[in-house]
């Protein structure tokens, strides 16, 4: 006899089967567990009984298939998240990004851009911000459009603007931002040399020679197949001799690429891409 927990399985490959013919989104290779609980997420909001309940709405609802989408992306982010980790990039790799004539930054599976704008606070204060280029992207078009307008809700600011001053902050957090009653809008200055785009690490290619790429806290969602593909990825896409920075609960071990990096930090997750190599 088959048990629920089996049939539920079943269900939610067909679920992804139909994205992924109808709509050419690719979630086959997440982690199960993770799509498992927003799937149910999804059936329970949307009144259903069962995972299988949802195949045929989204087949024929685009409008529904984006907000699956928008459940399905993971955008749990804020300003200055881990923000040794942001200190390190700032003592260790900008003083190198700094020898570059120009600078080429790719921010892989941004959300709703909070930690882009963190990168590029850090890079004015190091005074390279001018000579960057900031590709920052996501495959959740809602979330873009959020990254895309600066405006984020000023209740969590005093958290951070701690965190800004653990990054090695050298400036007032105020100086960066407009506020009204319950929002902030950060400065046109730190957006103009931003570009957001929407790409699929599943699904697209090499993303031009980057000199730093980062993509925190969005391999934990993969299994091993798709992070292994995503890392060549990100390798491809480095010049020789550049940075990847990662999330500080995942890791390059027992990856396909993990001859490729030599460790910067290897508590912050930050990795070089050694000389040589493709």
């Amino acid at each position: 006899m088959i048990s629920q927990t089996e049939i539920e399985e079943i269900e939610l490959q067909l679920l992804l089967e139909s994205v992924y013919l109808r709509y050419g989104y690719d979630f086959r290779d997440y982690a199960r567990s993770s799509l498992m609980r927003r799937a149910k997420i999804v059936v329970a909001l949307s009144g259903f009984k069962n995972i299988s309940d949802l195949i045929p709405k989204l087949l024929h609802d685009k409008t529904y298939f984006l907000n699956l989408v928008h459940h399905f992306s993971i955008t749990v982010t804020e300003m200055f998240r881990d923000p040794k980790v942001y200190l390190k990039l700032r003592e260790t790799v900008f003083p190198l990004l700094e020898t570059h004539p120009y600078i080429k930054i790719w921010h892989a599976g941004c959300a709703t851009g909070e930690e882009v704008y963190s990168l590029a606070i850090l890079l004015k204060e190091a005074g390279i911000y001018d000579k960057c280029t900031i590709f920052a992207t996501d495959f959740n078009d809602s979330a873009l459009e959020v990254a895309k307008a600066a405006i984020y809700r000023i209740d969590n600011m005093k958290q951070c603007l701690t965190s800004y001053q653990n990054a090695g902050g050298m400036n007032s957090f105020s100086e960066y931002y407009t506020a009204d009653s319950d929002s902030i809008v950060l400065n046109k200055e730190l957006r103009k040399n931003i570009t957001f785009a929407n790409h699929n690490l599943v699904l697209d290619k090499v993303f031009g020679e980057m000199h730093l790429i980062l993509c925190r806290n969005v391999l934990i969602y993969f299994n091993k197949s798709l992070q292994n593909k995503t890392l060549e990825l990100f390798r491809e896409s480095l010049v020789p001799g550049g940075f990847l920075c990662i999330g500080t609960k995942e890791s390059i071990n027992f990856t396909s690429v993990v001859g490729d990096f030599s460790a910067i930090s290897e508590k912050e997750r930050i990795f070089r891409k050694k000389y040589g190599v493709r």
